[in-house]
């Protein structure tokens, strides 16, 4: 027998989760709630799943969603508000949402779609990524993309698995098998035959809009290999030369340090691997790349759409006039613009407490202030040396790359903020 649940406390809101099997999947707790409530707030196809019992005023979710959220609250304030979501209204639901805008909220949930999918699969929770493009674009998709890997696709809608299909295509990984399970849950479950991205068809009708794309990652043996540390090839970047090279990058990267949930400001861009490497460690990860030529600014975008990230915000201009306009940084990396008047210094004032500053520079002139900075600040100053293997006749020798000049700080109470040490 199911132990009765804790009587609930007094909420502002009552969240509901709701399943495809409607009415009859939910528990009583969920059918009183929505059956007292005054007001009920859901998608059109939830609230037609209500049954007439449910007496409240329907509200269908306007578009956009979320900004209609707080002016609904106060709208129907001290009225019994009931809002529906689907599945585990916590796990990518609007129950995030409410949360932050409602005095206090009472969570009644379902089994989510991934629970279904998981089951349905015999695939355990834990061993799988979930990525929802529900209102994001396909390109984060990409960062998912590792060999072996199995993933779960939130849809966006009917068009979604379509879509992952010719995003794996267009990354190599072609030959990795899919499976769209719809309507989970409800009497008018399906789920497709098992088959490859690269056998989809273009010509695939459009199925259910409440589906789940399951993917298990085959990438093709020619497609370009793409780690899940940072020090990606240097083949993963279109550029013009303007490109942190790998070992440096890596070396950079290490430096930064990259923590969940962490923005970087990532100025003088190039073609932006440290901004997209930085994201690529954890998808809570921000970055704001600021780059002052257009034509680079534009082909970071590419990059990071590319690569897997494509929230990486890029800002065309020139720093450190741009940077007020900025949100707080965790961490500071200077790759290009060093010798622009007072850029190191508004870098150090915009950090807080516990940011880091890195700096790269291979020219005598930014040496000497980074030199200057390490006196004045502490840290790390450090030279970086790579040499490729390459043909000398008919021998093998050693090509120098030029040293790069690393300055490397995190800004604490007894970091000197200017004096000599």
């Amino acid at each position: 027998m199911t132990p009765a649940r804790p009587a609930p406390t007094t909420a502002a809101v009552t969240v509901v989760g709701i399943g495809a099997d409607g009415w009859d999947g939910l528990p009583d707790a969920s059918r009183t709630a929505l059956c007292e409530a005054e007001v009920l707030i859901g998608g059109p196809r939830q609230l037609d799943l209500l049954p007439p019992e449910c007496t409240g005023e329907r509200i269908a979710w306007p578009s956009p969603l979320r900004p209609a959220v707080a002016s609904l609250l106060t709208a129907h304030a001290g009225r019994r508000i009931a809002v529906l979501a689907s599945g585990d209204p916590m796990f990518y639901g609007i129950g995030r949402a409410l949360a932050e805008e409602a005095d206090a909220v009472d969570v009644l949930p379902h089994p989510s779609s991934v629970s279904y999918a998981a089951a349905r699969l015999g695939w355990p929770l834990e061993d799988i990524e979930v990525v929802t493009l529900v209102g994001r674009p396909t390109a984060r998709l990409a960062a998912a993309l590792h060999e072996g890997r199995r993933l779960l696709v939130l849809s966006a809608d009917a068009a979604t698995p379509g879509e992952v299909a010719e995003l794996l295509r267009d990354r190599g990984f072609g030959t990795s098998r899919m499976r769209v399970l719809e309507q989970l849950g409800g009497a008018k479950e399906h789920a497709s035959a098992e088959t490859t991205a690269g056998d989809w068809p273009d010509s695939q009708p459009p199925g259910d809009p409440l589906n789940i794309v399951a993917v298990e990652c085959r990438r093709a043996p020619d497609a370009l290999r793409l780690g899940a540390v940072p020090g990606l090839p240097d083949q993963a970047y279109e550029h013009d030369g303007q490109l942190t090279k790998r070992h440096i990058r890596a070396a950079t990267l290490g430096a930064l340090a990259p923590a969940p949930g962490e923005l970087l400001w990532d100025i003088g861009g190039g073609s932006g691997s440290i901004a997209i490497e930085w994201m690529r460690t954890h998808p809570s990860c921000h970055a704001v790349s600021i780059e002052r030529d257009p034509a680079r600014a534009e082909r970071i975008t590419r990059n990071a759409d590319r690569l897997g990230v494509p929230g990486l915000r890029v800002v065309t201009g020139s720093a450190p006039v741009v940077l007020a306009e900025l949100p707080t940084p965790d961490a500071v990396f200077v790759g290009g613009g060093l010798t622009a008047p007072g850029l190191l210094d508004a870098c150090w004032e915009a950090l807080p407490l516990g940011g880091r500053l890195v700096a790269n520079t291979v020219t005598l002139e930014s040496e000497a202030l980074l030199a200057d900075a390490y006196r004045r600040h502490g840290g790390e100053l450090v030279r970086l040396a790579v040499a490729n293997a390459v043909p000398v006749g008919g021998f093998t020798g050693w090509r120098q790359a030029m040293p790069v000049t690393q300055w490397a700080v995190q800004k604490t109470l007894n970091t000197p903020s200017g004096a000599d040490r």
